[in-house]
């Protein structure tokens, strides 16, 4: 009976500590997402900071490593906005294109669907209406729509300002940070823990680009496949696409889809349609069983399940910004616990290698 109620009190603890720890990490996404990406990128650009730091001081190394990132991040929106801008440019000879395609839908519903013209007409409208909220007078709706977009876009804005703040520190004081963990163990412990701090911080770094060279293959074979497939502006479509992967499962069917606007959509032929499947589908087989094995290997191994509870994980917790978060962070951990002897046995639960009994 005692082990029973002390079962039944761990199980309680565990379910109150998850919620409440996952509660925290959602009200805290400001803070924390900045800070979280910060350390990922800091650990990127870890050892090209200790090499230029050889030749010039720490301060002037960081600033020039979070002023990189900062560019490279500025280069990425950049190609984002110019895709934008050329799918807005490129709507109206879509809808022009995609017109008469749909009305062969509309009408293969018809003929074998219960469906009839006026249901379809009807739900057309129904789609379209109720899309514009009222406005009164005082146009306090705009205004408030206004105040909200303004405000997003200036939280957005000093998040993004503010990671490439929290690299510069990273960076610059790691040796403080790196410091303040050893004292935090006891004295026979801290050649342990310094044993961990330098593995993890030269096994992350080698994960990330890893990632990185993968995303280069996987533009130059995007491009290859797009470019003989007739998709307009393939590179930029190709680099998107292939950065986009970062994000698992979800980055890849985005950049499918982005394909599919720019190819399919604005010609219309089916053999564009054809080329960017067949692309697709060869450069993720490469991705999943050559590229991925040899280029990134073991540097970090999560399982296939633990890769998808991360995922939709990070993306209940933090969005969009948690799915791209979600592999580096677990595999850092996973790297973690792998080297710490009492923390084995769940490393070894997040990893996909196979361990030995002794």
């Amino acid at each position: 009976m005692v082990k029973a109620k002390n079962l039944l009190l761990y199980i309680t603890l565990i379910i109150l500590g998850t919620y409440f720890l996952f509660s925290g990490l959602i009200k805290a996404q400001s803070f924390l997402g900045p800070f979280v990406t910060a350390i990922i990128l800091a650990l990127l650009v870890f050892p090209l900071s200790g090499w230029m730091e050889q030749k010039i001081s720490r301060s002037a190394a960081s600033l020039i490593n979070a002023f990189f990132l900062f560019l490279v991040s500025l280069a990425f929106l950049g190609l984002l906005s110019y895709q934008l801008e050329s799918f807005v440019e490129k709507w109206p000879k879509i809808k022009e294109t995609m017109k008469p395609k749909i009305e062969q839908v509309k009408q293969f519903a018809v003929n074998n669907t219960p469906l009839n013209e006026s249901d379809l007409q009807l739900s057309s409208k129904k789609n379209g209406s109720g899309m514009i909220p009222a406005v009164s007078s005082s146009g306090q709706v705009p205004q408030k729509k206004a105040a909200t977009l303004l405000s997003t876009i200036s939280g957005a804005v000093g998040n993004f300002l503010l990671t490439f703040i929290y690299v510069f520190f990273l960076l610059n004081y790691r040796r403080k940070f790196k410091n303040f963990l050893l004292r935090v163990f006891p004295d026979e412990k801290r050649d342990k823990v310094n044993s961990v701090i330098i593995k993890s911080a030269k096994v992350a770094p080698k994960y990330l680009v890893g990632r990185l060279v993968l995303i280069a293959f996987l533009a130059i074979l995007y491009a290859i496949g797009l470019g003989i497939s007739g998709v307009n502006n393939f590179i930029l479509v190709s680099i998107v696409a292939a950065i986009l992967s970062l994000i698992p499962y979800l980055g890849n069917i985005i950049g499918l889809a982005m394909a599919m606007a720019f190819g399919y959509l604005t010609s219309g032929e089916i053999g564009v349609l054809v080329g960017i499947i067949i692309t697709f589908s060869v450069a993720q087989f490469l991705e999943s069983y050559v590229l991925e094995p040899y280029v990134v290997g073991d540097r970090v191994d999560l399982h296939p399940f633990v890769v998808i509870l991360a995922v939709v994980i990070g993306n209940l917790v933090w969005g969009i910004i948690g799915m791209i978060l979600a592999i580096p962070v677990v595999g850092i951990l996973t790297v973690i616990l792998l080297h710490i002897e009492a923390l084995k046995p769940y490393g070894i639960l997040l990893s996909k290698r196979k361990f030995s009994k002794d």
